[in-house]
């Protein structure tokens, strides 16, 4: 059923999407600073702390979005609630699908664009928070070092891995063609991989676009699709093989 009448949505779009703005940054002002300082002062893992700020300040942040725009739902698969110790590969949507994976991960790392390390305060949480450069450019090389010497015994004590292949938004959700980077990780952190399917985040929040699409019946879903486990250490894997067929389970999801 249709949530609210169709003259009423121009408007509702705005009003919803300035409460959205308003709470996603007057929440971190006015509350999740304190948590980020508090950790960075006194915590004995500032890295874990941080993981699980982040984790806590998006579920805060999509049970509102939840709460306030009509029609909107949330269809999250138990099984991805219970990963652990992997790397995840999903498709791209929408600017939503990478806090909505922290929303769900309380141990998480992910792969972020060099340029957000630069950013003022918001750089700063980035790296407090283990989280991995695109490029061994800019700076960074000595922090992309770091973060994948350690990778390997972070994910062996339950943390994950997400990253998005095919390394930016899809304007038309069809699958795009996927980077090798997130299955040479894996290889090398002799980690499974784990195949996860993102739906209706753009419908919610479609790319290039500032307002929320309000006032549709609309359920965002995530959901486990295959895990793939190949013996790295046989002779015969290969990088572009396992990439590929990561890549046809998660095309068969979406257009089935």
């Amino acid at each position: 059923m249709r949530a609210c009448f169709s003259h009423m949505k121009p408007v509702a779009d705005v009003i919803i999407t300035l409460m959205i703005w308003t709470y996603y940054f007057l929440s971190y002002l006015l509350l999740f600073w304190v948590w980020y300082a508090g950790a960075f002062l006194f915590s004995s893992n500032r890295e874990t702390a941080f993981q699980r700020i982040n984790h806590c300040y998006y579920r805060a942040f999509f049970s509102f979005v939840r709460a306030i725009v009509p029609g909107l739902a949330f269809n999250i698969d138990k099984d991805v609630l219970s990963i652990r110790s992997s790397v995840i590969v999903c498709n791209h949507l929408s600017y939503l699908d990478p806090i909505l994976l922290i929303s769900l991960f309380e141990r998480h790392k992910t792969i972020v664009k060099n340029v957000f390390f630069k950013v003022p305060i918001f750089g700063w949480i980035l790296r407090t928070a283990g989280y991995l450069p695109a490029i061994a450019s800019e700076g960074l090389v000595s922090l992309m070092m770091e973060r994948m010497n350690g990778l390997r015994g972070y994910l062996a004590s339950d943390g994950n891995l997400f990253v998005f292949p095919e390394g930016t938004r899809s304007r038309d959700g069809s699958l795009g063609r996927f980077n090798e980077g997130a299955f040479k990780i894996a290889k090398r952190c002799d980690a499974p991989i784990q195949v996860l399917s993102i739906k209706n985040t753009d419908r919610l929040f479609p790319p290039d676009s500032f307002l929320f699409n309000t006032c549709i019946d609309n359920t965002i879903e995530v959901k486990l699709i295959g895990t793939i486990g190949p013996d790295y250490q046989g002779k015969d894997v290969s990088i572009s093989e396992v990439k590929e067929k990561a890549r046809s389970l998660l095309n068969n999801s979406l257009t089935s």
